[in-house]
């Protein structure tokens, strides 16, 4: 099975048409009616329909923190750690992920691009 993603409601959108684009299975916070959900809700909406949510927001480090020490599952999470990453290395680097790690394998995770 390959990695779904979940998008934030603040990825620009140009990540998001980029990734379909690529053939990527993308759903966003408004696809899923999900865009006034507080951060903890969110991310057990991607977890519950089995994608990795994908956020530009430090406060899921924190909550994906509380989780772990708490021994709770979630489907993992992709974080950028620079806003100075290039869209094109963005775009790269998350196809490279999704193309190459299996869901398991980021769940209960916190992932960091640029690779």
């Amino acid at each position: 099975m390959s990695l779904a993603l979940y998008m934030d409601v603040h990825i620009p959108h140009a990540i998001t048409h980029g990734m379909r684009r690529k053939g990527i299975d993308v759903l966003t916070a408004q696809d899923d009616g999900a865009d006034e959900l507080e951060d903890e809700a969110l991310l057990n909406r991607a977890s519950s329909l089995n994608r990795v949510l994908f956020t530009f927001d430090r406060d899921f480090l924190r909550d994906t923190s509380l989780l772990q020490q708490a021994d709770k599952e979630f489907a993992g999470v992709i974080t950028i750690r620079s806003k100075r990453v290039s869209l094109q290395r963005c775009l790269g680097d998350l196809q490279l992920v999704c193309e190459v790690f299996e869901p398991e394998e980021l769940a209960n995770r916190v992932f960091y691009l640029p690779l």
